[in-house]
């Protein structure tokens, strides 16, 4: 009877650890994918704990992603920023961030030059609330301007933006003050 009761409980250890083994957790990111000839360096903004926050470079190489933002999504709205390493083309848009030629994770947005940063143009990325987000980057339209089409990982592009300075609700982040950090 005993030894029954210990087969019984080492098959439901089993089964049960089975069930666990074979539950993968859900990768939730905002990816970058560069669908361009040429390189791809990529520039990230958000409203983070300690307020208005820029972060760089990610570099996307041809026909691949970047992951720019790992976990869940905490906000509808990033911001972003990108350059052609070699063809010198820019996504970019009229929502100023601070960044600089190397690496970098700025706070605040305010006074770019006087703290010794860039004041660069960064065009807005609506996610529409979803915990995973992928933008992709193509070449230049007919117009010239290259363009920016983001999807959640389940379905069809809901989002354009165009690389002009024209991206939707840019001129300014959503809730940022000027003494924000």
């Amino acid at each position: 009877m005993l030894s029954q009761l210990r087969l019984g409980l080492a098959l439901l250890v089993l089964l049960l650890g089975g069930m666990f083994v074979s539950i993968s957790p859900a990768y939730a990111d905002l990816k970058v994918c560069n669908q361009t000839a040429d390189p791809v360096s990529v520039a990230l903004g958000y409203k983070a704990e300690r307020g208005w926050q820029s972060e760089g470079w990610w570099v996307a190489a041809p026909q691949q992603c970047a992951t720019v933002f790992q976990g869940n999504l905490n906000s509808r709205f990033f911001y972003l920023f990108a350059a052609d390493d070699i063809g010198g083309g820019a996504w970019d848009g009229t929502v100023y961030m601070c960044t600089r030629d190397d690496s970098f994770t700025i706070f605040g947005i305010e006074d770019c030059l006087a703290r010794g940063y860039e004041r660069t143009g960064f065009f807005e990325v609506d996610t529409q609330n979803k915990s995973d987000w992928t933008l992709q980057l193509t070449d230049p339209t007919p117009n010239g301007n290259p363009a920016a089409t983001g999807t959640d990982t389940d379905g069809p592009p809901d989002q354009s933006a165009p690389a002009n300075g024209a991206a939707p609700n840019a001129a300014a982040p959503a809730g940022a003050d000027s003494g924000d950090d």
